[in-house]
């Protein structure tokens, strides 16, 4: 099956094209197919989906607030990487600038999680893409804002579960200078003793500005050693 092409299933999809997109869905959302005991917590929304009783959008939000993704996805990681597994998930891309984090960092934490993920799956991007009946999938775009956004949402789209840690996303690690290939996120010269000014307060303070819009201004105010201070305190 190629998981990198769109797959639709409407009214007249037949029960073998439903559990098609059904192995789809789970592949782009989970990354992996269900484990057993996974499958009995899903039973009765996996029931309407195969039975057209619900679509795909609505299985997808049924899905997404699921015990079974937040345990793979949510309790494990941090709120940031949470999200921009939740645009690789649902929207087929990395997000694309901070003004986009924060948006939907702040829904996460002042309206809860699930009103996130609902804010996704119903946002016009969303409906423009994919619709009612489409299957998500990893989006070759004909054109990115910049090739940041190209190199974030390839990596991101190519990344296997954990490969480049749960804490950092792809819009900072690099950023940082940090190489996340083997789980964790490590800088090549993490084990040089650093010695600066910068207090506990200014790294937790700094720790708060990248999550705003602002991150990429102060990233490009900071010495190499306060660069060094910063991958330390969120690795």
């Amino acid at each position: 099956m190629n998981y990198s092409q769109p797959t639709t299933v409407s009214r007249h999809s037949s029960l073998e094209e439903r559990q098609s997109a059904l192995r789809q869905i789970y592949h782009q959302v989970l990354e992996r197919q269900p484990y057993a005991y996974e499958r009995k917590a899903l039973a009765k929304a996996e029931k309407d989906f195969l039975t057209d009783k619900i679509g795909v959008k609505r299985f997808l939000k049924e899905l997404g607030q699921s015990d079974v993704y937040l345990n793979a996805f949510y309790h494990n990681s941090s709120n940031m990487k949470f999200l921009e597994l939740c645009f690789k998930h649902f929207l087929g891309r990395a997000p694309l600038g901070q003004e986009e984090i924060k948006h939907y960092c702040d829904l996460m934490m002042y309206e809860g999680v699930a009103a996130m993920i609902a804010a996704i799956l119903d946002s016009e991007e969303y409906r423009k893409a994919f619709g009612c009946f489409v299957v998500p999938y990893p989006r070759q775009q004909r054109c990115y804002e910049s090739p940041k956004a190209y190199t974030q949402s390839h990596l991101l789209n190519q990344e296997h579960i954990g490969q480049r840690g749960r804490s950092i996303p792809t819009i900072y690690w690099h950023q940082l200078g940090l190489i996340c290939e083997g789980g964790t996120c490590r800088h090549p010269e993490a084990n040089e003793s650093v010695s600066s000014s910068l207090t506990q307060a200014d790294l937790a303070e700094l720790v708060t500005l990248l999550q705003s819009a602002q991150s990429e201004k102060v990233l490009a105010t900071l010495s190499p050693e306060h660069k060094a201070m910063l991958r330390r305190a969120i690795t």
